[in-house]
Order: C-alpha cells, then structure tokens, then sequence
C-alpha cells in the first residue's frame, strides 16, 4: 500500500503532498525534511529505492522517487507492493500523463499554471493509497470529463456569483416588520443585502 506521495522541488519546498495515513501536521513535515534530506543527498547514478525514513515508518517501508528536473516524485510504501511497479506508475503513468496534458514536469506548472489537473490526475491513478488506474485511456478520459465539468459549471472561480444570483432569485414571503410576543415588541430593521 502507499503511504504517502511527495513531490517537492530541489530546494526541498513541497508541490504537492498526499498521506494515505493520518499523521499530525508537525509530523508530516517532519517526515517532508526526512524524505528530502535522504533523497536528495543521493547521487543521480544510484539506485531509486532506499528504505523509508525513521518518521515514516524504518526497514518495513521503502521510499521509491525520481528525480526529474526540478522535481523530486516521491513515493512512500510498504513492503507489499513492488519497487520496479512503482517505479513504472511514476515514470511510465504519471509523467507521461503530466505530458499528456503539455504540463511540464516543473515546479512552475504544478505550483502555478495546472495545479487541479495535477491533483485530478493523481486521483484517477492512486486513491486511498491503492493503485486503480493504470490505462492510460481510460485515465485520460476521466480527466477530460472533469475538465468539461468545471467549465460547463463556469469553474470554481464563478461560484461565488452563482451563489448571490441563487440567492437573489429565492421566493420568501414578506419579512414581519413587527413581531409582537407577549410584553416584548421587536421591530425588525430593513435587511436587504441587495
């Protein structure tokens, strides 16, 4: 199972992170520090696996990455799933499918440019720490579904404006001016938002 995925740049910054299992904030970034101060003092002609740090687990997990330009993929699992299919999910299905969608393999475009398709994409291919996806086709499709969605919906950045128009077209009856109950008399003040 995979227990965490990393992606931080070579500066150690995170781009994007994903626990499959709860650890408490101070926790995740120590394991971040860990993660990074052990891959990246690697050299680039050595092995891509190495056993997990003392955070995240010791021997029984394995950390499995690649390093590509600026970018360091991370992955964080135990020792039930396979070091070379790992390594394939990152190299031959993750970055092939960044490239799919012409998002570079750079800090700049997980951080800046595409951030959601980023995080789509990593959803149809690993959830809940399991591998579901691996065909690319099918992978591809889902992700374009989604893209359809937001834009049909006008995307998240047009939801504030559906919502005040929602609320503008509402049919309430008549606000009470007055509300008597009993001794107490309340007047209610004019509360037109619009």
């Amino acid at each position: 199972m995979i227990k965490a995925i990393l992606i931080f740049n070579n500066h150690g910054k995170p781009r994007l992170i994903r626990f499959y299992e709860y650890f408490a904030e101070d926790v995740q970034q120590q394991i971040i520090r860990e993660t990074f101060h052990l891959v990246s003092k690697r050299d680039d002609n050595v092995c891509n696996f190495l056993e997990g740090g003392s955070l995240i687990g010791g021997s029984d997990y394995k950390l499995i990455y690649r390093h590509y330009a600026t970018l360091y993929f991370v992955f964080c699992v135990d020792s039930s799933e396979s070091e070379l299919g790992i390594l394939d999910l990152i190299q031959v299905h993750y970055i092939t499918l960044l490239y799919t969608y012409h998002l570079q393999v750079c800090y700049i475009t997980l951080l800046y440019t595409y951030p959601l398709q980023v995080h789509f994409i990593l959803q149809e291919v690993v959830m809940g720490g399991m591998v579901l996806e691996t065909n690319m086709n099918e992978i591809v499709g889902q992700v374009e579904l989604q893209n359809r969605m937001e834009k049909s919906e006008g995307g998240f950045s047009a939801a504030p404006a559906r919502a005040v128009s929602a609320v503008k077209n509402i049919n309430l009856p008549e606000m009470p001016r007055n509300i008597n109950i009993g001794d107490i008399n309340i007047k209610v003040p004019s509360l037109s938002p619009f």
